[in-house]
């Protein structure tokens, strides 16, 4: 609960007591025999309703105790119970049926007590049980209208959670199937069309015959088109990060890359969908710095803020702003990613040459 719904909550309790407390005080003013000792118990059981949210028994035990006190020395009209009557209900309410009961109880033998028993005490004794009946019952209800909110909510959040389980789980067949039919479809044919470019170029060196470069390009491109398969599969077949930036790094120069790290602010675990996205971020990028930068140095650069992780991986390589490069299917699925997390991605070359991709994470997103 927000500081501003508490600040409403808490002078809605006290327009509520306060209400309270002057139809009390407006109907014993009309009474003669009221006096100031009577109007302060009226103000003092009346305003201690403003509280019954943190302490209902005691606010039910100062109420009950004060209008009794009122009662027994002034004799008043009916009205007189109604800051009892709400401080029952608020009791019954919060789970406390049987010390409800039992405050009515007391108020209603003061009442009696007041004075001598006459026709009209009584039929006004039982119109105050009645009432006491009705406020016992009432915030009983009330409290099993409130579970069953709960319960509902609860429900729905229950029902909420398995369907994106579900959808997850969904997901993953589909993503499983479709890597099997990708490598039972594709990777037979690639695999056919460069073994028979290899044994063609095999066949020419023996001979002894110029090798066609349209032949190598085949070879070559067949060799590319399986590696790439090969990592769509992997991917196709989990989604989950195998690892952390660092260790993207890591593997990146292992392979003859120029790539330094840097982290900044007050690096912490983060919600698994933005450390699966900055993952995914990272291994994107330096995959296309590796692909399309040539030989070019790399800066990857963790900046964890207070609201928000910034990403920015750079290069010195040969994009330059007077030629933007189309964006494909990995451009677009960071871009996607980022969008879904609510975040901001930026990736286009530099004036200074390269090219440089910068996405801002939303850290608060779980």
């Amino acid at each position: 609960m927000s500081a501003d719904q508490a600040l409403l909550k808490r002078l809605a309790d006290v327009a509520l007591a306060v209400v309270i407390g002057a139809v009390t005080v407006s109907a014993a003013a009309l009474d003669q025999d009221t006096t100031a000792l009577d109007l302060a118990l009226i103000v003092a059981g009346s305003l201690a309703l403003a509280a019954y949210r943190k302490a209902p028994r005691v606010v039910l035990a100062v109420t009950t105790a004060a209008l009794s006190a009122h009662a027994l020395h002034a004799q008043p009209g009916p009205v007189a119970a109604l800051p009892v009557v709400a401080a029952v209900h608020i009791a019954a309410q919060a789970g406390h049926r049987a010390v409800g009961a039992a405050a009515g109880a007391v108020f209603l033998g003061a009442y009696l007590a007041a004075g001598p028993v006459t026709h009209g005490t009584v039929e006004r004794t039982v119109l105050l049980t009645g009432w006491f009946l009705c406020a016992v019952v009432s915030g009983l209800a009330g409290r099993n209208w409130q579970a069953y909110l709960r319960q509902t909510e609860q429900r729905a959040l229950e029902a909420e959670r398995t369907r994106e389980e579900a959808a997850l789980r969904r997901a993953g067949e589909e993503r499983l199937r479709i890597a099997r039919e990708l490598h039972d479809s594709l990777t037979h044919s690639i695999s056919i069309v460069k073994l028979q470019a290899g044994v063609a170029v095999h066949l020419a060196r023996k001979r002894g015959e110029e090798i066609p470069p349209a032949l190598l390009a085949i070879q070559e491109a067949g060799g590319e088109a399986m590696r790439e398969l090969r990592a769509t599969l992997d991917i196709l077949r989990t989604d989950e990060p195998t690892g952390t930036p660092a260790l993207l790094v890591e593997r990146a120069r292992a392979a003859g890359l120029a790539v330094d790290l840097t982290v900044t602010g007050r690096e912490r675990p983060l919600a698994a969908t933005v450390d699966r996205a900055a993952y995914r971020i990272v291994q994107e990028a330096l995959t296309n710095a590796a692909r399309h930068a040539g030989p070019a140095k790399i800066a990857v650069r963790l900046d964890y803020g207070e609201g928000e992780l910034t990403i920015r991986v750079d290069d010195d390589g040969t994009a330059e702003p007077s030629c933007p490069p189309v964006e494909g299917i990995g451009l677009t699925g960071m871009r996607e990613r980022v969008t879904a997390l609510g975040g901001a991605l930026h990736a286009a070359p530099r004036e200074e040459g390269g090219f440089s991709v910068r996405a801002g994470l939303p850290l608060e997103h779980a």
